[in-house]
């Protein structure tokens, strides 16, 4: 099957049929089961190579944000699809549970509701909260008090006030551009930088329960699935914290739309 962009109406035509010369998006085969993150790791659709990245961003945002999945039977075909292919390559029926990300959009969700038609009752879930851009913060007090209202050995300031409303202003439209940005677009950009170790943790258990529920599984499998895998942070941030807990589970990843050279910048 594949999926093309219709330039005319300006939309995306889903194919279950056929697979065409102009398809942006395709089911994966049987060549994408693959060793990465040190896991066996699957994923549903691929985007073709000639694909300009200004559809697959307004792809990946039609998916992911078109609104109840219940009113669009393409995109919960399009969904289905690729779970039934991975039930074909991997037993659901072996799996305790399921860990996720937690996501804006309701693809993750439904992901997990058709999965329990393959597992239920064994399957149980475990949600992951991503900190958004938007939650990041600066704490201007510590800073003002640390380096701004220091003072020479004279004891004159260091800084005149208009210098320290210069900084101020200047840290204040560094927030405004990471709160601008998608979530992907700073993980993506941090993973290659020398900030890296001062920004891992950026995925939590969603409540008490769910941590003490990772924490009792001992030898039993785990599903990992998520809607976009395109830096592979957020994956490579879930068995972090998986591993912290229990470092036996046999842990499986599937990611509904994911990218060829993934694996490369995962190991």
């Amino acid at each position: 099957m594949g999926i093309t962009f219709d330039n005319e109406r300006q939309q995306f035509v889903f194919d279950f049929e056929h697979d065409g010369q102009g398809d942006i998006v395709r089911l994966t085969g049987d060549i994408y089961q693959v060793e990465a993150f040190g896991k066996c790791f699957y994923y549903g659709y691929e985007f073709a190579d000639d694909v300009d990245g200004s559809v697959r961003s307004a792809f990946i945002k039609y998916v992911k944000f078109s609104g109840p999945l219940q009113t669009h039977p393409d995109l919960t075909d399009f969904i289905k699809k690729a779970v039934d292919n991975l039930s074909r390559k991997i037993n659901l029926y072996d799996y305790n549970l399921v860990v996720m990300p937690e996501s804006s959009s309701g693809v993750n969700q439904y992901m997990l509701r058709y999965i329990y038609r393959f597992a239920q009752p064994s399957l149980c879930k475990m949600q992951l909260i991503k900190s958004l851009p938007s939650n990041i913060s600066f704490d201007m007090e510590a800073y003002e008090e640390q380096y701004l209202d220091d003072v020479l050995e004279n004891g004159r300031p260091r800084y005149t006030e208009t210098q320290k409303q210069e900084v101020k202003q200047n840290i204040q439209q560094m927030l405004d551009l990471i709160h601008q940005k998608e979530y992907f677009t700073i993980a993506k950009d941090v993973k290659k930088s020398r900030f890296r170790p001062y920004m891992m943790n950026f995925l939590k258990f969603a409540n008490e329960k769910d941590e003490l529920l990772c924490s009792k599984i001992r030898n039993q499998n785990v599903l990992v699935i998520d809607d976009v895998a395109t830096s592979g942070s957020t994956l490579g941030e879930i068995l972090r914290t998986l591993r912290i807990l229990n470092e036996d589970n046999k842990i499986t990843i599937f990611s509904l739309i994911g990218r060829k050279d993934l694996m490369a910048d995962a190991q």
